[in-house]
């Protein structure tokens, strides 16, 4: 009897460590998984931080574009580019106010001579996945270290069409 007892608790302890081991190869498992996840949502991130910084800066294109009495005008806030405040009719150039996708808050304003702003950036202070290889109208992006330093605006007075 005393021997029966003594490998049912050899099992059992066997199956303790059995059970030990499996949880740690699942722990290690789904964090690999947690951080190609986030890796996947920065990068989800980054795309939409481009789409919506160049539509931005093409919308202060057509902004300024539109010679207002006293030269070139630039809009005062992101939602003068969703209506345009010098005309009493609709005349839009963004669908909407976008958010900054890395913060999901308010963008960081590059201020224009005159008043108003000619550009937008991100207030995030990560570090960018996405170094190289970056359409032409990004190539100022290459190896930034912050967000931040994504800087989408329009300079009509220098070709314009350039980012930093």
């Amino acid at each position: 009897m005393a021997n029966r007892s003594a490998t049912s608790s050899r099992q059992a302890g066997f199956a303790y460590i059995w059970v030990l081991m499996m949880v740690l190869v699942m722990g290690i498992y789904l964090g690999l998984v947690g951080d190609a996840w986030q890796t996947k949502l920065q990068r989800e991130r980054e795309q939409e931080l481009l789409r919506v910084g160049d539509e931005i800066r093409l919308a202060l294109k057509n902004y300024t574009a539109i010679q207002g009495v006293e030269g070139t005008q630039y809009p005062k806030r992101l939602q003068d580019l969703v209506q345009d405040p010098r005309v009493p009719f609709a005349r839009r150039f963004l669908r909407r106010a976008y958010k900054d996708p890395m913060t999901g808050e308010d963008w960081g304003y590059i201020g224009a001579p005159g008043g108003g702003f000619m550009g937008v950036y991100s207030k995030s202070t990560k570090t960018p996945l996405k170094q190289a290889n970056f359409p032409p109208q990004f190539g100022g992006f290459a190896d930034k270290k912050t967000f931040a330093e994504w800087q989408f605006a329009w300079w009509p007075n220098s070709g314009g069409n350039r980012t930093r």
